[in-house]
């Protein structure tokens, strides 16, 4: 679905934003709106800030947002916007997924940022549709609600549904609602003022490593992450890596220490560590369970090599997270789930 067409209204936005959002989501929705206002000289877009109760939103940085009022069930206008982060089950419980409900059927696009989708998905909006989620929560998303055809995409639009997996794919999507209702001109001057060089579609994979210029440069280095990402609950030795790539070990030694500065082999530990680090402390997953999504065969020896990374044991780090004022077994039952 489109959303109006007609160039003598501003297109009007309600922007819902709950505590412990992230400020690069907000800010990839509401700078590429302030940049189409200022490029075209007029209100190319009008929005309105609301939160779940009407007070100001504390982010995980630390900042707090100023907002216009209360989400309710009465709101109205083009565009809804949803921008959610952690614990949304404290956050958005029965009385906002009812206001989001009801609201629903008074705008022509609704949007779920980050994780904001499982917003929509609690709400029974996107049964039977297509979903983004972020490559963090893709594989508890798809648990938790499997009516919804999970997708790794950047973004995915499905009839007045859409859903973006991060910040940037937000930038990318504000830019393609840019760029339905005021052309491609208007989108590419917000894309350069920003100096954003890549548009995405909205197809793009999202990577769980962002390369860069690092893909373009280095082609088999980035094919080597890739392949590590795509393994890393089953990992490959050093020598199998090399086979499945065409290279010689050697040679992907080689490449790792000139660009990387580390080998194959400790890159490959890292990330699957840096997934074991976040299900720790976003997730009530066992140890065990954590273990093995992070491709370790034995719990000691998973706890051993977590230690020696971060400096403290995997249930230090949890006990520790539980001690700032949630416990992942309690107000997390997934990653982002409500």
């Amino acid at each position: 679905m489109r959303v109006k067409q007609s160039s003598d209204e501003p297109v009007e936005i309600v922007l819902v934003v709950l505590p412990e959002s992230s400020i690069m989501s907000l800010a990839s929705v509401l700078d590429p709106m302030r940049a189409a206002n200022r490029v075209s000289g007029g209100t190319l877009f009008r929005w309105r800030i609301v939160s779940p109760d009407g007070t100001p939103v504390l982010l995980t940085c630390g900042v707090s947002i100023a907002v216009d009022g209360r989400f309710s069930a009465k709101e109205q206008g083009d565009v809804l916007l949803i921008i959610g982060g952690f614990n949304l089950e404290r956050h958005a419980g029965r009385r906002f997924i009812a206001s989001l409900q009801a609201a629903a059927g008074h705008f022509g696009v609704i949007a779920g940022i980050e994780s904001g989708c499982w917003l929509l998905a609690r709400s029974g909006l996107v049964n039977g549709r297509s979903a983004a989620a972020h490559w963090e929560e893709l594989e508890d998303f798809a648990q938790a609600f499997p009516d919804i055809a999970v997708r790794a995409d950047r973004f995915v639009i499905d009839g007045k549904f859409w859903t973006s997996g991060g910040a940037s794919p937000t930038f990318d999507m504000m830019l393609h609602l840019i760029r339905q209702r005021f052309g491609s001109a208007v989108a590419l001057d917000v894309a350069s003022i920003f100096v954003y060089d890549e548009m995405h579609a909205a197809t793009d994979a999202q990577p769980l490593v962002s390369l860069g210029r690092i893909e373009a440069m280095d082609p088999e280095i980035a094919a080597a992450i890739r392949l590590m990402e795509r393994t890393l609950d089953r990992p490959l030795s050093v020598a199998a890596l090399s086979v499945r790539l065409g290279l010689s070990q050697r040679k992907l030694e080689t490449l790792f220490a000139r660009v990387l500065g580390i080998s194959p082999g400790v890159y490959y530990l890292r990330l699957r560590l840096q997934a074991a680090h976040r299900l720790v402390r976003d997730t009530r997953l066992s140890m065990r369970d954590i273990a093995l999504r992070a491709g370790f065969e034995s719990l000691s020896t998973f706890s051993r090599a977590f230690k020696q990374h971060y400096g403290e044991s995997p249930l230090k780090v949890r006990k520790a997270v539980s001690g700032m004022g949630f416990d992942p077994a309690v107000d997390v039952p997934e990653l982002g789930s409500v």
